[in-house]
């Protein structure tokens, strides 16, 4: 942590992870947990897909975030999981929930910056709103600077040191 700048660790899984998240925070180091959809093991689970639909899997879900709580995690990340899930999930436990895909009852919400922006045209899911199609702008912006600089025009004096 000292190195990297960082302030925590996120970590994927439930249960199987508590042991781990209480020896790291037994030593200091704050752990955020993620449970539903893990990035991670997303071909795990057969690909990017709404974790917890079945009472089966709600169930895991609901436990492994109460596992999580109790090993000492300071907030769980859920991703892709149905609405009422997360609302139950973020109403029996003591620390923040944020969502990404798993509706407006968590405590916190995540958006990547690059769908916000619409700068990923090709991926286009349900919980994405774009607030921005800068995709084409930035394209052009490349284009632009490619062309003005196998022409000479830039970088101009406006943008060079003299002595």
């Amino acid at each position: 942590m000292k190195e990297s700048g960082c302030h925590a660790v996120k970590l994927e899984g439930g249960q199987a992870m508590a042991a781990t998240v209480r020896r790291l925070v037994d030593v200091g180091i704050p752990v955020m947990g993620h449970l539903g959809l893990t990035p991670q093991s997303v071909h795990a689970l057969g690909g990017y897909r709404v974790q917890g639909r079945d009472d089966a899997a709600a169930a895991r879900l609901q436990s492994d975030a109460k596992a999580l709580e109790e090993a000492g995690a300071f907030a769980v990340v859920l991703e892709l999981v149905p609405a009422p899930l997360a609302s139950q999930i973020t109403t029996a436990l003591t620390i923040p929930t944020i969502g990404i895909g798993a509706g407006p009852a968590c405590d916190g919400q995540v958006l990547v910056v690059h769908d916000m922006l619409g700068l990923n045209e090709h991926f286009d899911a349900k919980f994405i709103k774009k607030y921005a199609a800068l995709a084409e702008d930035v394209r052009e912006a490349a284009r632009v600077y490619a062309a003005e600089v196998r022409e000479g025009r830039f970088p101009g004096p406006e943008h060079s040191f003299g002595k």
